[in-house]
C-alpha cells in the first residue's frame, strides 16, 4: 500500500544483487525494472554476479553441476564450503538453510565466491558473487587426518572422475595400481548403488527387503569392498602383500582398488553424482575356462584357484569368471575375477565349478602345501583393518573356520575335491559338512563362551569328521 514500509535487515557483506533478490521475494511486492536508490543515486553492481534457480529438494552436487555448465573460467576447479567446511554432494539445500537463514554458502573457484540463497515460492534462489580475476589468490587448506579417515582429494578438471579412495593415509598405492588408475577406464565394476537388488540397479530388479544380496550370506552394496579385499588377501608366495613388492598374488587376482567415479554413463535417476566402485586392472587374455576343456587345465593353476575360493568361501565360482592367458612359451595361466560374493556372513552358498574338474581330484603339490601352511586368518583380518575395512564378525568367523579346514584337510593329504565338498551343500535344504561342524560346536560350548573356546571346539569336531575321509 502507498506509504507502507517493509523493514529488512541488510548486512555489510550483502551484495546489491542479493538485496534485490530478497526484495523480490517479499510478499505483496511486485517488481518490474527493479532499481535500488540511495541518496538520489541508483546503486550499480560493482562485482560480477551469477545467479541460478535451485529447488529446495536439490542437493549441493546439483548446484555444482549447474554452475559447471557455464562456459566461464570462473567455474573451473570449484568446491563448495559452508562455515569453512566442505559440503557433501548429497546434502540438500533445504537442510543447509534450516538452522540459520543467514548462513552463506561459499563456492571456492580459483578465487573465493559467495552463494547467497533465499526462498522464492517453492524454489530456492541462489546468487553467486565473485571478485574480479585480478583478485585471484590461491588458498591451501590442510587438516590433520585421523587413522582410517577418508582422505579427500582435489577433483580433476574433467567431466569424468576416477580416483582412489584411501581410508588409511599410511597406505601407499603400488606403482602398478597408480598407473592403472591414470591410464585406463577398463575394469570398472558396477557402482555400489547399482549392484543387483540395490537402489539404482539399472535392470530394474526389485530392491532387497532385508539387505541380503543375490547370494545367501551377502549384503547389497558391499561387492566392491569384497573385490578389493580378495585382492589384498591373495598373498604372493613371498608373504603378506603389504610387505611384498610383488603385485601378482598366488592365485593371480588382478590389482583392484576402491575408487570414486563420476560418469554420465552410470544410472543417475536423481542427477549425475559421484559414486564408489571397485576398479580392476584389465588383463590381456585368450578367453575364459568356458572356452577350453577342463582336461587341458594345468593342475597347479587349478589348485591356486581352489585355495583362494576355499579361503574366501566364494559363492559364485564358475568357468566364465576364470580368464585364461598364455605365456610366450605356451604355458596356460589362470586369472580369477569377479569376487563380489566372497567373504560372506554364512557358509550357505559356497559354489565351486572346479569340483567337477579332473584336476580337483589330484592332491596338492609341495609349493601349494607350503603356501597353505603359511596362511594365517588373524593376519588376514588385521591386514583388511589396516586398509580400512573392519571385517564384520560373522565374516571373520567364516574366514577363520574355512582357513582352519583348508589347513587341516591339506595336512591329512585330502584332495581339493574332498575338502571342497565339505564346504558345499548337496541340496538346498541339506546342510554342508562344515555347517554341521559349526552347529555341533555351538551346541557344545556354554552360552557366553569366548571365540577362542568356540574355535577350539570347532577344531576338535573338525578333526573327528576329517578322519571319516581318510
Amino acid at each position: 500500500m502507498p506509504g507502507s514500509k517493509v523493514l529488512m535487515r541488510v548486512l555489510e557483506s550483502d551484495s546489491i544483487e542479493f538485496v534485490m533478490v530478497r526484495i523480490r521475494s517479499c510478499k505483496g511486492i511486485i517488481c518490474r525494472n527493479q532499481k535500488l536508490v540511495c541518496g538520489g543515486r541508483e546503486l550499480a553492481r560493482s562485482k560480477p554476479s551469477y545467479g541460478t534457480m535451485v529447488e529446495r529438494n536439490q542437493d549441493a552436487g546439483y548446484v555444482k553441476r549447474q554452475i559447471a555448465k557455464r562456459k566461464s573460467e570462473l567455474i573451473q576447479d570449484h568446491e563448495v564450503l559452508l562455515n569453512g567446511k566442505p559440503i557433501e554432494d548429497q546434502r540438500l539445500i533445504n537442510d543447509l538453510s534450516k538452522d540459520n537463514t543467514d548462513d552463506v554458502i561459499h563456492l571456492f573457484v580459483r578465487k573465493s565466491a559467495e552463494i547467497r540463497g533465499s526462498p522464492v515460492g517453492k524454489n530456492f534462489e541462489l546468487s553467486i558473487v565473485a571478485p574480479q580475476p585480478k583478485d585471484v589468490r590461491e588458498c591451501v587448506v590442510e587438516r590433520e587426518h585421523k587413522p582410517y579417515d577418508y582422505v579427500p582429494r582435489k577433483s580433476p578438471k574433467r567431466e569424468t572422475v576416477l580416483e582412489p579412495v584411501i581410508i588409511n593415509p599410511k597406505t601407499e598405492l603400488p606403482l602398478e595400481i597408480s598407473n592403472m588408475i591414470n591410464a585406463t577406464r577398463k575394469g570398472l565394476d558396477r557402482p555400489t548403488d547399482e549392484e543387483p537388488l540395490a537402489e539404482n540397479n539399472p535392470r530394474g530388479l526389485p530392491l532387497s527387503e532385508d539387505g541380503e544380496g543375490l547370494k545367501k550370506g551377502t549384503r547389497v552394496g558391499e561387492g566392491a569392498l569384497r573385490e578389493c579385499a580378495v585382492f589384498l588377501l591373495d598373498h604372493p608366495k613371498s608373504g603378506n602383500r603389504s610387505f611384498s613388492g610383488k603385485v601378482r598374488g598366488f592365485a593371480g587376482v588382478p590389482p583392484t582398488v576402491y575408487v570414486k567415479c563420476l560418469h554420465e554413463g552410470f544410472n543417475h535417476p536423481g542427477g549425475v553424482s559421484v559414486k564408489t566402485s571397485s576398479l580392476q586392472m584389465f588383463m590381456e587374455n585368450n578367453g575364459s575356462c568356458e572356452d577350453m576343456g577342463s582336461g587341458a587345465f594345468p593342475v597347479e593353476e587349478v589348485h591356486k584357484i581352489v585355495v583362494l575360493d576355499m579361503r574366501m568361501a566364494n559363492a559364485d565360482r564358475h568357468a566364465a569368471n576364470i580368464l585364461v592367458s598364455k605365456t610366450e612359451d605356451g604355458q596356460i595361466v589362470f586369472i580369477p575375477i569377479d569376487h563380489r560374493y566372497c567373504l560372506p556372513y554364512t557358509f550357505q552358498d559356497c559354489t565351486f565349478d572346479w569340483l567337477y574338474w579332473p584336476r580337483a581330484r589330484q592332491p596338492f603339490g609341495m609349493d601349494t602345501l607350503e603356501y597353505i601352511r603359511a596362511l594365517d586368518a588373524e593376519m588376514d583380518i588385521a591386514l583388511l583393518k589396516f586398509h580400512g575395512w573392519q571385517l564384520p564378525n560373522d565374516c571373520a568367523h567364516v574366514l577363520r573356520i574355512l582357513t582352519m579346514l583348508l589347513k587341516k584337510g591339506s595336512e591329512k593329504e585330502l584332495t581339493p575335491f574332498v575338502i571342497g565338498n565339505m564346504m558345499c551343500r548337496e541340496t538346498v535344504r541339506n546342510n554342508s559338512v562344515i555347517e554341521e561342524i559349526v552347529e555341533e560346536a555351538l551346541n557344545s560350548v556354554l552360552p557366553g563362551s569366548s571365540e577362542g573356546a568356540f574355535l577350539y571346539c570347532v577344531s576338535s569336531i573338525m578333526d573327528r569328521r576329517l578322519e571319516e575321509y581318510i
